[in-house]
């Protein structure tokens, strides 16, 4: 049985960002910082393992506006889309 929410859900356009903008503090992963479990692929290594914040995270509107971004941009715009990127370490 379903909640009839199903077909509403945005599916995750597999860019990364959630992986690498917000901390992620039970993997003690800081803002801005790839998580250490972030593949090449932009995939998850410890996907049947990772934590509940990621297991619950449901992409929204902004991993779709995330795709009209140039991809060396994805993380500085969800940081500005915050207010976060005072604290994001400098590259």
């Amino acid at each position: 049985m379903t909640d009839g929410h199903e077909d509403d859900r945005i599916p995750c356009r597999k860019c990364g960002t959630c992986c690498i903008a917000p901390d992620i503090s039970t993997l003690k992963k800081p803002i801005g910082v790839p998580c250490a479990h972030l593949t090449a692929e932009h995939m998850c290594g410890i996907y049947p393992e990772r934590p509940a914040v990621c297991r619950e995270y449901q992409p929204d509107e902004l991993c779709v506006a995330l795709q009209a971004v140039p991809p060396e941009e994805r993380v500085l715009f969800y940081l500005r889309y915050y207010g976060l990127e005072g604290e994001a370490p400098s590259r």
